[in-house]
Protein backbone atom coordinates (compact mmCIF):
# COMPACT_ATOMS: atom_id res chain seq x y z
CA UNK A 1 0.00 0.00 0.00
CA UNK A 2 1.50 3.30 -0.99
CA UNK A 3 2.08 5.90 1.61
CA UNK A 4 1.11 9.80 1.29
CA UNK A 5 4.50 10.98 2.34
CA UNK A 6 3.12 14.48 2.90
CA UNK A 7 0.63 12.88 5.13
CA UNK A 8 3.17 10.64 7.26
CA UNK A 9 5.17 13.48 8.03
CA UNK A 10 2.62 15.63 9.03
CA UNK A 11 1.09 12.69 11.47
CA UNK A 12 5.02 12.27 12.85
CA UNK A 13 5.43 16.18 13.58
CA UNK A 14 1.77 15.42 15.09
CA UNK A 15 3.11 12.72 17.29
CA UNK A 16 6.24 14.27 18.74
CA UNK A 17 4.66 17.50 19.16
CA UNK A 18 2.01 15.46 21.70
CA UNK A 19 5.10 13.67 23.18
CA UNK A 20 6.33 16.52 23.93
CA UNK A 21 3.24 17.89 25.66
CA UNK A 22 3.15 15.08 27.70
CA UNK A 23 6.86 14.69 28.93
CA UNK A 24 6.42 18.67 29.88
CA UNK A 25 3.44 18.14 31.56
CA UNK A 26 4.93 15.22 33.77
CA UNK A 27 7.99 16.80 34.39
CA UNK A 28 6.12 19.84 35.46
CA UNK A 29 3.88 17.62 37.66
CA UNK A 30 6.78 15.97 39.22
CA UNK A 31 8.70 18.65 39.75
CA UNK A 32 5.40 20.69 41.95
CA UNK A 33 4.70 17.33 43.86
CA UNK A 34 8.28 17.42 45.54
CA UNK A 35 8.10 21.31 45.82
CA UNK A 36 4.93 20.78 47.36
CA UNK A 37 6.02 18.04 49.55
CA UNK A 38 8.16 20.40 50.60
CA UNK A 39 5.95 22.82 50.89
CA UNK A 40 3.35 20.56 53.26
CA UNK A 41 6.57 20.01 55.93
CA UNK A 42 5.98 23.67 56.79
CA UNK A 43 2.33 23.22 57.55
CA UNK A 44 3.41 21.07 60.59
CA UNK A 45 4.05 24.15 62.65
CA UNK A 46 1.23 26.14 61.58
CA UNK A 47 0.15 27.93 64.34
CA UNK A 48 -3.23 29.14 63.64
CA UNK A 49 -6.19 26.54 64.11
CA UNK A 50 -7.66 24.89 61.22
CA UNK A 51 -11.53 26.45 62.00
CA UNK A 52 -9.46 30.08 62.42
CA UNK A 53 -7.64 29.64 59.16
CA UNK A 54 -10.76 29.13 57.52
CA UNK A 55 -12.44 32.27 58.76
CA UNK A 56 -9.25 34.34 58.07
CA UNK A 57 -9.37 33.11 54.48
CA UNK A 58 -12.78 34.24 53.85
CA UNK A 59 -13.11 37.10 55.37
CA UNK A 60 -11.49 38.82 52.15
CA UNK A 61 -13.64 37.80 48.89
CA UNK A 62 -10.66 38.84 46.93
CA UNK A 63 -8.19 35.82 46.09
CA UNK A 64 -5.54 38.06 46.06
CA UNK A 65 -6.00 38.97 49.79
CA UNK A 66 -6.73 35.53 50.99
CA UNK A 67 -3.92 33.65 53.53
CA UNK A 68 -2.07 30.77 51.70
CA UNK A 69 -2.45 27.90 54.05
CA UNK A 70 1.06 26.85 51.57
CA UNK A 71 2.90 29.10 53.36
CA UNK A 72 1.27 30.28 56.74
CA UNK A 73 4.53 29.27 58.67
CA UNK A 74 7.35 30.03 55.78
CA UNK A 75 9.15 32.84 58.51
CA UNK A 76 10.21 29.09 60.30
CA UNK A 77 11.66 27.43 56.68
CA UNK A 78 15.04 27.59 55.53
CA UNK A 79 16.40 29.31 52.50
CA UNK A 80 16.18 26.08 50.43
CA UNK A 81 12.51 25.29 51.92
CA UNK A 82 11.76 29.15 51.06
CA UNK A 83 13.30 28.47 47.44
CA UNK A 84 11.14 25.43 46.72
CA UNK A 85 7.82 26.71 48.36
CA UNK A 86 7.49 29.90 47.06
CA UNK A 87 8.83 27.98 42.91
CA UNK A 88 5.89 25.31 43.58
CA UNK A 89 3.72 28.54 43.79
CA UNK A 90 4.92 29.82 40.80
CA UNK A 91 4.58 26.25 39.13
CA UNK A 92 0.70 27.81 39.01
CA UNK A 93 0.77 30.68 37.01
CA UNK A 94 1.10 28.98 33.48
CA UNK A 95 -1.75 27.12 34.18
CA UNK A 96 -3.59 29.49 35.20
CA UNK A 97 -2.79 31.78 32.24
CA UNK A 98 -3.79 28.57 30.33
CA UNK A 99 -7.59 28.70 31.12
CA UNK A 100 -7.49 32.16 29.74
CA UNK A 101 -6.36 31.17 26.30
CA UNK A 102 -9.72 32.21 24.45
CA UNK A 103 -10.25 35.61 25.87
CA UNK A 104 -6.30 36.46 25.48
CA UNK A 105 -6.85 35.19 21.89
CA UNK A 106 -10.14 37.54 21.58
CA UNK A 107 -7.59 40.20 22.82
CA UNK A 108 -4.77 39.99 20.39
CA UNK A 109 -7.51 40.27 17.98
CA UNK A 110 -8.91 43.52 19.05
CA UNK A 111 -5.41 44.64 19.63
CA UNK A 112 -4.86 43.75 15.56
CA UNK A 113 -8.13 45.28 14.48
CA UNK A 114 -7.62 48.35 16.31
CA UNK A 115 -3.83 48.76 15.07
CA UNK A 116 -4.65 48.68 11.51
CA UNK A 117 -7.65 50.99 12.25
CA UNK A 118 -4.72 53.51 13.24
CA UNK A 119 -5.81 53.03 16.79
CA UNK A 120 -3.39 52.89 20.02
CA UNK A 121 -3.13 50.37 22.94
CA UNK A 122 -4.00 51.24 26.73
CA UNK A 123 -2.33 49.59 29.63
CA UNK A 124 -4.12 51.14 32.64
CA UNK A 125 -2.82 50.13 36.33
CA UNK A 126 -1.57 51.07 39.77
CA UNK A 127 1.68 49.66 41.63
CA UNK A 128 2.70 46.65 39.97
CA UNK A 129 0.11 46.41 37.71
CA UNK A 130 0.58 49.86 36.24
CA UNK A 131 4.53 49.18 35.95
CA UNK A 132 3.80 46.33 34.18
CA UNK A 133 1.42 47.72 31.79
CA UNK A 134 4.41 50.65 31.15
CA UNK A 135 7.24 47.56 30.55
CA UNK A 136 5.43 45.81 28.11
CA UNK A 137 4.71 49.05 26.48
CA UNK A 138 8.23 50.37 26.23
CA UNK A 139 9.57 47.16 25.09
CA UNK A 140 7.82 47.24 21.85
CA UNK A 141 9.56 49.86 19.71
CA UNK A 142 12.90 48.19 19.95
CA UNK A 143 11.50 45.25 19.87
CA UNK A 144 8.48 45.30 17.06
CA UNK A 145 9.82 48.80 15.44
CA UNK A 146 6.33 50.52 16.64
CA UNK A 147 5.66 54.44 17.15
CA UNK A 148 5.97 54.99 20.91
CA UNK A 149 2.39 55.97 20.86
CA UNK A 150 1.16 52.45 19.99
CA UNK A 151 0.88 50.61 22.86
CA UNK A 152 1.52 53.41 26.09
CA UNK A 153 1.46 52.57 29.39
CA UNK A 154 -0.59 54.42 32.03
CA UNK A 155 0.08 54.50 35.99
CA UNK A 156 -1.36 55.99 38.62
CA UNK A 157 0.58 58.80 39.78
CA UNK A 158 2.21 59.21 37.09
CA UNK A 159 5.91 58.56 35.63
CA UNK A 160 6.89 58.68 39.96
CA UNK A 161 4.97 55.76 40.54
CA UNK A 162 7.55 53.79 38.40
CA UNK A 163 10.10 53.88 41.09
CA UNK A 164 8.35 54.89 44.06
CA UNK A 165 4.71 53.64 45.60
CA UNK A 166 2.53 56.91 45.44
CA UNK A 167 0.07 55.95 48.24
CA UNK A 168 -3.37 56.42 47.43
CA UNK A 169 -2.78 57.14 44.01
CA UNK A 170 -5.41 54.54 43.18
CA UNK A 171 -7.93 55.61 44.86
CA UNK A 172 -8.23 58.97 43.10
CA UNK A 173 -11.29 57.79 40.83
CA UNK A 174 -11.21 61.35 38.75
CA UNK A 175 -7.58 60.80 37.76
CA UNK A 176 -8.39 57.23 36.28
CA UNK A 177 -11.07 59.07 34.06
CA UNK A 178 -9.25 62.26 32.97
CA UNK A 179 -6.12 60.14 31.79
CA UNK A 180 -8.72 59.10 29.33
CA UNK A 181 -9.74 62.43 27.77
CA UNK A 182 -6.21 63.61 28.13
CA UNK A 183 -4.67 60.86 25.94
CA UNK A 184 -7.97 61.38 23.54
CA UNK A 185 -8.97 57.82 23.38
CA UNK A 186 -11.11 57.17 20.83
CA UNK A 187 -13.40 54.57 19.05
CA UNK A 188 -10.28 52.96 17.19
CA UNK A 189 -8.43 52.29 20.89
CA UNK A 190 -8.22 49.38 23.06
CA UNK A 191 -7.88 50.03 26.66
CA UNK A 192 -6.88 47.30 28.80
CA UNK A 193 -7.26 47.88 32.57
CA UNK A 194 -4.95 45.92 35.30
CA UNK A 195 -6.21 45.61 38.28
CA UNK A 196 -4.54 42.50 40.46
CA UNK A 197 -7.57 42.60 43.22
CA UNK A 198 -10.28 43.27 40.24
CA UNK A 199 -11.57 46.54 42.42
CA UNK A 200 -8.77 49.09 41.74
CA UNK A 201 -11.48 52.17 41.73
CA UNK A 202 -8.68 54.65 39.00
CA UNK A 203 -8.52 51.40 37.15
CA UNK A 204 -12.46 50.71 37.03
CA UNK A 205 -12.79 54.67 36.31
CA UNK A 206 -10.62 54.92 33.69
CA UNK A 207 -12.46 51.69 31.58
CA UNK A 208 -15.82 53.62 32.36
CA UNK A 209 -14.62 56.82 30.90
CA UNK A 210 -12.93 54.99 27.67
CA UNK A 211 -16.23 52.85 27.06
CA UNK A 212 -18.12 56.56 27.27
CA UNK A 213 -15.29 57.74 24.45
CA UNK A 214 -15.87 54.59 22.84
CA UNK A 215 -12.40 52.46 23.05
CA UNK A 216 -12.79 48.70 23.15
CA UNK A 217 -12.02 48.12 26.89
CA UNK A 218 -10.89 45.08 28.87
CA UNK A 219 -9.65 43.73 32.04
CA UNK A 220 -6.74 41.33 33.49
CA UNK A 221 -7.45 40.54 37.05
CA UNK A 222 -5.84 37.55 38.67
CA UNK A 223 -9.45 37.95 41.16
CA UNK A 224 -13.08 37.13 40.42
CA UNK A 225 -14.33 40.78 39.63
CA UNK A 226 -17.37 41.86 41.74
CA UNK A 227 -20.96 41.84 40.56
CA UNK A 228 -21.54 43.96 37.93
CA UNK A 229 -17.76 45.28 36.86
CA UNK A 230 -17.62 42.71 33.87
CA UNK A 231 -20.52 44.87 32.23
CA UNK A 232 -19.49 46.78 29.34
CA UNK A 233 -16.11 45.56 29.26
CA UNK A 234 -15.34 44.02 25.24
CA UNK A 235 -13.38 41.07 27.52
CA UNK A 236 -12.42 40.06 30.98
CA UNK A 237 -8.98 37.81 31.56
CA UNK A 238 -8.80 36.55 34.64
CA UNK A 239 -5.71 33.90 35.74
CA UNK A 240 -6.73 33.15 39.04
CA UNK A 241 -3.33 32.26 40.33
CA UNK A 242 -4.54 31.54 44.19
CA UNK A 243 -3.70 33.17 47.20
CA UNK A 244 0.21 34.41 47.44
CA UNK A 245 2.89 33.41 49.13
CA UNK A 246 3.25 36.70 51.67
CA UNK A 247 -0.88 37.59 51.64
CA UNK A 248 -2.02 40.35 49.77
CA UNK A 249 1.98 40.76 48.03
CA UNK A 250 0.26 40.66 44.00
CA UNK A 251 3.93 41.49 42.60
CA UNK A 252 4.45 37.79 42.84
CA UNK A 253 2.46 35.55 41.36
CA UNK A 254 -0.50 38.19 40.29
CA UNK A 255 2.30 40.28 38.64
CA UNK A 256 3.99 37.09 37.25
CA UNK A 257 0.65 36.22 35.31
CA UNK A 258 -0.09 39.43 34.53
CA UNK A 259 3.13 40.04 32.62
CA UNK A 260 2.57 36.59 31.08
CA UNK A 261 -0.66 37.64 29.62
CA UNK A 262 0.57 41.24 28.39
CA UNK A 263 3.41 39.89 26.87
CA UNK A 264 0.93 37.40 24.85
CA UNK A 265 -1.15 39.99 23.72
CA UNK A 266 1.57 42.63 22.04
CA UNK A 267 3.69 39.66 21.00
CA UNK A 268 0.29 37.92 19.45
CA UNK A 269 -0.95 41.32 17.65
CA UNK A 270 2.40 42.20 16.77
CA UNK A 271 3.25 38.99 14.64
CA UNK A 272 -0.31 39.20 12.89
CA UNK A 273 0.86 42.91 11.49
CA UNK A 274 3.93 41.17 10.34
CA UNK A 275 6.28 42.72 12.36
CA UNK A 276 8.05 39.04 12.56
CA UNK A 277 9.33 37.11 9.64
CA UNK A 278 9.07 33.12 11.58
CA UNK A 279 10.33 33.90 14.22
CA UNK A 280 12.85 36.77 13.30
CA UNK A 281 11.99 40.25 15.08
CA UNK A 282 12.71 41.82 11.21
CA UNK A 283 11.21 44.90 12.09
CA UNK A 284 13.28 45.75 15.65
CA UNK A 285 15.52 48.82 15.99
CA UNK A 286 18.70 48.18 15.80
CA UNK A 287 19.73 51.23 18.66
CA UNK A 288 22.52 49.22 19.98
CA UNK A 289 25.57 47.15 19.24
CA UNK A 290 23.64 43.68 20.22
CA UNK A 291 20.87 44.90 17.33
CA UNK A 292 22.96 45.46 15.27
CA UNK A 293 24.50 42.37 15.04
CA UNK A 294 21.22 40.55 15.20
CA UNK A 295 19.50 42.62 12.17
CA UNK A 296 22.84 41.67 10.33
CA UNK A 297 22.34 37.81 11.57
CA UNK A 298 18.69 38.02 10.67
CA UNK A 299 19.32 38.89 7.33
CA UNK A 300 21.96 36.67 6.70
CA UNK A 301 20.28 33.64 7.41
CA UNK A 302 17.09 35.03 5.74
CA UNK A 303 18.82 35.32 2.33
CA UNK A 304 21.74 33.47 2.11
CA UNK A 305 24.73 36.00 2.02
CA UNK A 306 27.93 36.73 4.02
CA UNK A 307 28.33 39.49 6.74
CA UNK A 308 29.32 41.82 4.46
CA UNK A 309 26.70 41.76 1.86
CA UNK A 310 24.35 41.84 4.95
CA UNK A 311 25.66 45.15 5.98
CA UNK A 312 25.73 46.27 2.37
CA UNK A 313 21.92 45.66 2.07
CA UNK A 314 20.72 47.36 5.32
CA UNK A 315 22.75 50.52 4.41
CA UNK A 316 21.23 50.51 0.96
CA UNK A 317 17.64 49.64 3.54
CA UNK A 318 18.41 52.54 5.73
CA UNK A 319 18.70 50.00 8.08
CA UNK A 320 15.13 48.28 8.05
CA UNK A 321 15.47 44.33 7.83
CA UNK A 322 12.44 43.75 6.09
CA UNK A 323 12.89 46.31 3.95
CA UNK A 324 16.37 44.52 3.29
CA UNK A 325 15.25 41.19 2.86
CA UNK A 326 12.01 41.85 0.09
CA UNK A 327 15.40 44.16 -1.68
CA UNK A 328 17.40 40.57 -1.56
CA UNK A 329 14.43 38.03 -2.65
CA UNK A 330 12.69 40.02 -4.85
CA UNK A 331 15.70 41.95 -6.81
CA UNK A 332 14.50 45.89 -5.62
CA UNK A 333 15.74 48.98 -4.96
CA UNK A 334 14.45 50.49 -1.82
CA UNK A 335 11.80 52.24 -2.69
CA UNK A 336 10.06 49.46 -5.07
CA UNK A 337 10.95 47.18 -1.69
CA UNK A 338 8.87 49.52 0.21
CA UNK A 339 6.24 50.07 -1.90
CA UNK A 340 5.55 46.15 -2.11
CA UNK A 341 5.77 46.06 1.10
CA UNK A 342 3.10 48.80 1.76
CA UNK A 343 0.81 46.27 -0.83
CA UNK A 344 1.35 43.47 1.22
CA UNK A 345 0.35 45.07 4.27
CA UNK A 346 4.33 44.93 5.80
CA UNK A 347 4.11 41.48 5.69
CA UNK A 348 6.79 39.60 3.85
CA UNK A 349 5.15 36.49 3.23
CA UNK A 350 2.53 38.75 1.27
CA UNK A 351 5.62 40.54 -0.45
CA UNK A 352 7.47 37.64 -1.40
CA UNK A 353 5.57 34.95 -3.55
CA UNK A 354 5.73 31.44 -2.31
CA UNK A 355 8.18 32.71 0.65
CA UNK A 356 9.65 29.24 2.46
CA UNK A 357 9.29 29.77 6.30
CA UNK A 358 12.74 30.80 7.74
CA UNK A 359 13.95 27.39 9.02
CA UNK A 360 16.49 27.39 11.42
CA UNK A 361 19.80 25.33 10.16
Amino acid sequence: MAIDIKIFKTSLCAFWVLLHLCASACLRLCGFCVAKASASLLLLSVSLPGDAYSRASVIDPRETERRNPWTASIDLASPLEMVDVINAEDRIVPDAVATQREEIARAIEIAEGCFRAGGRLFYVGAGTSGRLGVLDASECPPTFGTDPEMVQGIIAGGLPALTRAQEGAEDVVENGAREMDSHNVGSNDFVIGIAASGTTPYVHAALRRAAELGAKTGIVSCSALPEGAASGLDIAILPIVGPEVVTGSTRLKAGTATKLVLNTITTGAMIRLGKTYGNLMVDLRATNNKLKDRSERIVVEVCGVTREQARALLEAADKSVKTAIVMQKLGLGRDEALAALERAGGVIRRAIPDAPPPVPA
